[in-house]
């Protein structure tokens, strides 16, 4: 069993609450500044691009913690050639021009839509990032404070792939499987490089290649999944590490802390303001990875600057 005392006391041990002020809106992306971009521009040398990404699609899936995503069309191209077609009074002919739209409904959070948590998603002891007062999220307004529209300019920094499943010899990781602080450095070690202030770390522990392979069939709140140790969080803290991500949603479940789920969002996002993307698909950023032979590249990501939501889908893009 974990040790809940020590985590307990990472809300005041690796708290980031005042060090960029007491409206700071950005957390540890005030951590990437104009030389870690241009280093991330460096990084670009075989103009390869790659999503990291799932498709949005309405399909229910196992595990399904709100509502899948709706798209609802309200003009489509159904109808436009049909010769007993009704037209308004207003028109005599049909016109040839045409167009399709639709309503979306999403739920950002969860266990299937890759998306950025802003610092507003989690709270502890009443409380979010930098102290402020949980109250501050509203059923009327949403998020007025820490909201999403933070980094409304985009995240670009370097982006380094720690691939734990190829580093364990599996086609991936089991649910509860967790990656620790010191596979995390072994990892990075094996591949020659290393991580510090304003870049971004992402994980692989194969899930994309577990749907490829079943399909969508785990129920992740009744059996868990992998993903990262909360004993790598005084290690993101010491490197001043901007964003972490992973093709789960980011912890591993079950954590093994009693009376304790998602100490990294919880942490991570309370005390730290460090960014989390959850659920990336990272089988194809990981195939680039082997047949280039690097594990670094320039990242971006571009959450929608939606007033009052406390997360963005996104489409993070590495750029090799």
């Amino acid at each position: 069993m974990a040790d809940i005392d020590e985590l307990l006391g990472y809300f005041d041990s690796l708290s980031n609450w005042g060090r960029w002020g007491e409206q700071d809106q950005l957390g540890t992306l005030n951590l990437v500044k104009e030389d870690n971009r241009r280093r991330a521009a460096g990084l670009v040398q075989a103009g390869r691009v790659v999503s990291c990404a799932w498709d949005i699609d309405t399909t229910d899936q196992p595990g399904d913690s709100y509502t899948a995503p709706r798209r609802m069309m309200t003009a489509t191209g159904q109808g436009l050639a049909d010769p007993a077609r009704v037209l308004p009074a207003s028109l005599k002919t049909a016109p040839r021009g045409a167009s399709a739209s639709e309503h979306w409904l999403l739920h950002a959070h969860g266990y299937r839509l890759t998306h950025l948590d802003g610092l507003s998603h989690i709270f502890w002891d009443g409380k979010m990032y930098n102290g402020r007062p949980a109250e501050l999220v509203t059923a009327a307004l949403g998020a007025t404070d820490l909201d999403i529209t933070g980094p409304r300019h985009g995240i670009v920094t370097r982006g380094v792939l720690l691939d734990a499943a190829e580093h364990r010899g599996v086609d991936w990781l089991g649910p509860g499987d967790a990656v620790t602080v010191d596979e995390a450095q072994a990892i990075l070690a094996s591949k020659g490089i290393d991580v510090g202030p304003g870049d971004a770390l992402l994980l692989r522990t194969g899930y994309g290649a577990k749907v490829a392979a079943q399909g969508r069939r785990d129920n992740v709140v009744k059996e868990g999944r992998a993903g990262w140790h909360a004993d790598c969080l005084p290690w993101f803290r010491e490197r001043d590490i901007a964003l972490i991500a992973a093709d789960t949603a980011t912890d591993a479940e079950p954590c093994g802390y009693p009376g304790i789920t998602h100490p990294i969002h919880l942490v991570g996002i309370v005390a730290m303001g460090l960014w989390l993307v959850d659920n990336c698909n990272l089988e194809a950023l990981a195939a680039v990875c082997r047949e280039l032979g690097r594990w670094e590249f320039s990242l971006t990501i571009a959450p929608l600057a939606f007033v009052g939501a406390t997360g963005s889908p996104v489409n993070p893009i590495a750029t090799f």
